[in-house]
């Protein structure tokens, strides 16, 4: 992206202290910003960012985006933001299903009607690929964030505002908390059996460093109402377990069935048969434009379009799937893994002109 994009310019990023906001940080500050916003609602993370950090740029806020009143004054002069601010496990939510409301929609609503209030220039709200043929109240409330986005978007007046509003989808980030990898990684340390919920399962597999580089391409390409999706490779749950077992010299034999978990698909989709009529191929992004219905009811009713569906769009199924050695070696991309094994004594060696050189 232009440097200069964000040179001189005041971000903010909601729910600023997961995984999302700790790596997005890291990539701005050497993009020389005036100011990164960290605002959130878990002060022991943010003591601990802020300590991990140490850099003036940094702003810590506590707030919640539930609460319009803190998140409007916290946008005060804040030209971009990025919304990562959600509850994202998929258990919690089945079980408090209206928190997911209250934070994930409503939350989501507050964030995007005071950046417009405030004149923020961008805002890139964070969804995932659960979000699409929704089975679970995560995924169903996402939904509704992307569906108040773009109703935001396409406003009789939005083109009067100074604000764009865009979003991204993402499957599984590798590593982010929470998520298949470190709980298997955590189960192997313990020297635990590896619960598999069923070996053909298969989940996109997408680096923090690619989250952030689609969050970076909706900013400066996103246009009013679009969604951004990453082409990323897949694997089956088995294929990351045994990968795992093989980097860590873990005893295949310690992987146990269990089944499929309630709220859980057998594949996830990042596009819809629906949205891959629209779609727009960006090289190494999908953009699904806005459709094109205004918020006339008469239109709605009468005015549609053929289509022919002839692909059942973009899913962790038909995407590139990964054998066992690709993903060990896109598992060892991760800082997280490199880490973890140098504590073992397990990073794996290759050779560089004939030199035997350890991975570091």
């Amino acid at each position: 992206m232009n440097n200069t994009m964000i040179k001189g310019k005041k971000i903010l990023i909601t729910g600023g202290t997961g995984s999302f906001g700790s790596t997005m940080v890291k990539f701005l500050l050497d993009l020389n910003p005036r100011e990164i916003v960290i605002f959130s609602r878990d002060e022991l993370k943010q003591f601990e960012m802020r300590n991990a950090y140490n850099d003036e740029k940094l702003t810590f806020v506590i707030g919640d985006t539930r609460d319009y009143n803190s998140i409007y004054k916290a946008l005060n002069g804040v030209d971009y933001v990025f919304h990562a601010a959600a509850l994202k496990q998929v258990p919690t939510v089945e079980f408090f299903p209206m928190e997911g409301v209250k934070t994930n929609i409503l939350g989501s609503n507050n964030v995007l009607n005071a950046s417009i209030s405030q004149n923020v220039k961008k805002v890139v709200v964070l969804s995932t690929d659960k979000a699409v043929y929704p089975i679970n109240a995560m995924g169903m409330s996402k939904a509704l964030m992307e569906k108040v986005m773009i109703s935001l978007a396409r406003e009789v007046h939005a083109e009067e505002w100074k604000t764009k509003l865009c979003g991204v989808r993402y499957g599984n980030v590798m590593y982010s908390r929470g998520s298949v990898i470190p709980f298997f990684v955590d189960l192997i340390k313990q020297n635990k059996d590896l619960t598999i919920t069923d070996p053909s399962m298969t989940r996109f597999l997408l680096p923090l460093a690619d989250s952030v580089e689609l969050v970076l391409f909706a900013l400066t390409k996103g246009e009013n109402g679009s969604i951004y999706v990453k082409k990323a490779p897949a694997a089956t749950v088995l294929t990351i377990a045994q990968a795992l077992c093989e980097l860590f010299q873990y005893d295949e034999s310690k992987m146990k069935i269990v089944g499929i978990r309630a709220g859980e698909k057998m594949h996830e989709t990042l596009i819809s048969r629906e949205e891959w009529q629209r779609v727009q191929n960006e090289g190494n992004f999908y953009s699904i434009p806005v459709e094109t219905q205004e918020l006339d009811y008469d239109k709605y009713y009468s005015v549609g379009k053929k289509t022919k569906n002839d692909k059942e769009g973009y899913t962790s199924d038909n995407t590139k799937q990964l054998s066992v050695n690709q993903t060990k070696k896109l598992l060892l991309s991760l800082p997280e893994i490199q880490d973890e094994l140098k504590k073992l004594d397990l990073l794996p060696i290759k050779k560089n002109n004939g030199k035997v050189i350890k991975l570091n």
